[in-house]
């Protein structure tokens, strides 16, 4: 009787835990309904070019996988944007450097008491990398299944 509960248990914590990471889209929370995800608005979107100053990884909130961060130098300030999941973006042909110069198009963000921008796409002189539709869907939501 004990091994049957602790079976029971066992394959009760397993599904607690699968179902969780699929709700969070397998991706440590970058999934399309993640909360982090949830934070990209489709009427603050903009434009912005400069030059990249720094390429960070960050763990942009608690439970999530790491992601994409860069500084990015305009004409008048400084201001953070956030790609996307590391393992995502590591599998781009357009890859993202200190120095580069770029256009960015993202939804402009408060994080961390500071305003930030989420890139849906980004321009490096003839390439494009795109990160999210129009409405934010993130393009690794099933991406190995395109």
């Amino acid at each position: 009787m004990k091994k049957v509960l602790l079976c029971v248990a066992v394959i009760l914590i397993t599904a607690t835990f699968f179902t969780n990471a699929f709700a969070q889209g397998m991706g440590g929370g970058w999934g399309r309904n993640a909360e982090y995800q949830r934070m990209y608005d489709p009427d603050t979107v903009e434009t912005l070019s400069g030059v990249v100053v720094k390429v960070a990884y960050i763990t942009p909130m608690r439970g999530m996988g790491q992601g994409v961060h860069l500084q990015l130098k305009t004409d008048d300030d400084t201001i953070s944007v956030h790609l996307g999941p590391k393992w995502y973006l590591e599998n781009q042909d357009v890859q993202i450097r200190k120095g580069d110069q770029i256009t960015v198009k993202g939804s402009r963000i408060t994080f961390n008491e500071k305003p930030a921008l989420i890139a849906a796409e980004i321009e490096k002189g003839d390439e494009i990398l795109t990160l999210r539709d129009e409405n934010g869907f993130p393009m690794w939501a099933g991406w190995r299944r395109r």
